[in-house]
């Protein structure tokens, strides 16, 4: 992508400009594994609802409702809610690291550069909360469920790039991931404010004490997946206890994992672990989520109600046209603002489209549908079905918007990963400097170390090495 040119353009700061070496090549490792995890997903919701709306309903029925575990803990739960609280939290694990990540060493780092995506992100979040409350309100609905239309779910979302086969720039990929931490993050904080109930004080108090546990351990060094797996699971289960949701403890584990990397390592702790635990989340974890939330029965009727009930309607509005509003006209604002110049190479359009797809909201939105309306199975199957059409009709404008340009991104992808002399870095990142494959030598001696590092682990020749460092 063309660097900004002139005295005035020197001064000012470029949105969605080009990325770092390092940070680019992190990106296109996540984002792979998360575009194989987002078509597991599509996947998934497409067959659960086949088996939602098929002969054979009822067998999915009573396989979703069917109870196991121990009573005396209350954990004897569903299928559904060993899932949603259970195997979400692996989820949400890998979100306390991605944030920790990108707080430390990402996007959020400088909080100049961070204001654009986190403005765009709060105003994404904010605008389809007050679609949906107002929507409500106009028709005397029930305004609980106001934060459902907020999330987006970045998986899901490259997903549908990965179907549509659209090559996105890294820069737009990377506003995309971002817009999608922060909005984890403000998920997390409302799930934990506003919809836990009956709150036990001695079971939180003995979760903050796990996790106070964790943190010793870890920051002292103490390894091994056998010492860190039971205390999570005892975390987990005072936090489920507790009242507090349970994936809260997932993102608090992931949070303090550290992400720098010391003397003598070729990775940090936390990049080593997110190795591991990333292809379980988006393999396993959120497609069996997927396959036992989704499945809605829909029928013609069903869908028309989604359109005049006011709380169903509240949340298509909220995703389609509350997210991609909220995300655009944010990002413009701070970009105003801040006098952030936009890369040449891009346009407003193409904002306009990652706003499109940040209104792709699936599997947080799902869950904050059950949490909102706890107890009314009716209800909470319309509010999910409302997700699955506000997240098409978001995904089908996007796809548009995304194909209009698809020739240009094309061309910029092709320009970013360019590579005549074969030396395994971009010819753009060697432009004007010569001694650059020089310098980033070490670099990727490093990286080639951290990655038979971590296929060492991953085949478990030391087990040792699972756990935190």
């Amino acid at each position: 992508m063309s660097p900004p040119h002139g005295d005035g353009a020197r001064r000012r700061s470029v949105f969605l400009g080009r990325l770092p070496l390092t940070e680019r090549t992190f990106l296109a490792d996540a984002l792979r594994t998360e575009t194989v995890g987002g078509t597991l997903l599509l996947a998934a919701a497409v067959l659960a609802l086949v088996l939602a709306n098929t002969g054979v309903s009822g067998f999915y029925a009573d396989v979703r409702d069917f109870h196991f575990g121990p009573e005396a803990l209350h954990l004897n739960l569903s299928v559904a809610d060993w899932a949603k609280d259970g195997l979400l939290t692996i989820f949400f694990f890998v979100a306390g690291i991605e944030l920790k990540r990108e707080l430390v060493a990402g996007e959020l780092r400088d909080p100049r550069a961070a204001a654009l995506p986190i403005v765009s992100a709060v105003c994404g979040m904010a605008v389809p909360a007050l679609i949906y409350v107002a929507a409500s309100a106009a028709g005397g609905g029930d305004l609980r469920g106001w934060a459902i239309p907020m999330a987006t779910d970045i998986a899901f979302a490259l997903g549908v790039l990965a179907v549509l086969g659209t090559g996105l720039p890294s820069a737009l990929r990377a506003f995309l991931l971002t817009l999608a931490v922060v909005d984890d993050l403000g998920a997390i904080v409302i799930i934990a404010v506003f919809y836990s109930a009956g709150i036990s004080l001695g079971a939180l108090a003995g979760a903050v004490a796990g996790l106070a546990v964790f943190w010793f351990l870890h920051h002292k060094g103490v390894r091994g997946w056998y010492v860190y797996v039971p205390l999570a699971l005892v975390i987990w289960g005072l936090m489920h206890a507790s009242g507090v949701h349970a994936t809260v403890a997932g993102v608090a584990m992931g949070l303090m994992l550290r992400c720098s990397v010391r003397p003598g390592e070729t990775a940090s702790p936390a990049a080593r672990i997110e190795h591991l635990v990333r292809p379980l989340s988006a393999g396993l974890a959120v497609p069996v989520f997927a396959l036992f939330a989704a499945g809605v029965a829909v029928s013609g009727g069903a869908l028309t109600q989604v359109f005049t009930r006011p709380e169903t309607l509240g949340v298509v509005l909220g995703l389609l046209v509350g997210k991609t509003l909220g995300v655009f006209f944010g990002a413009w604002a701070a970009a105003r603002f801040t006098k952030a110049e936009l890369n040449r190479d891009l346009a407003w359009a193409d904002v306009l489209a990652i706003a499109a797809l940040a209104g792709i909201g699936f599997t947080v939105s799902l869950l904050i549908s059950e949490l909102a309306f706890a107890g009314e199975a009716a209800l909470t199957d319309e509010s999910k079905a409302a997700v699955l059409t506000g997240s098409l009709l978001a995904a089908v404008f996007a796809g548009i918007l995304l194909k209009l340009r698809t020739r240009r991104y094309r061309s910029l992808l092709e320009a970013e990963e360019r590579d005549e002399d074969g030396d395994g870095v971009p010819d753009v990142y060697e432009e004007g400097d010569p001694d650059f494959h020089l310098r980033m030598a070490a670099l990727y001696e490093a990286k080639a170390a951290e990655h038979r590092r971590l296929a060492e682990v991953a085949q478990g020749d030391d087990a040792a090495d699972d756990g935190p460092a």
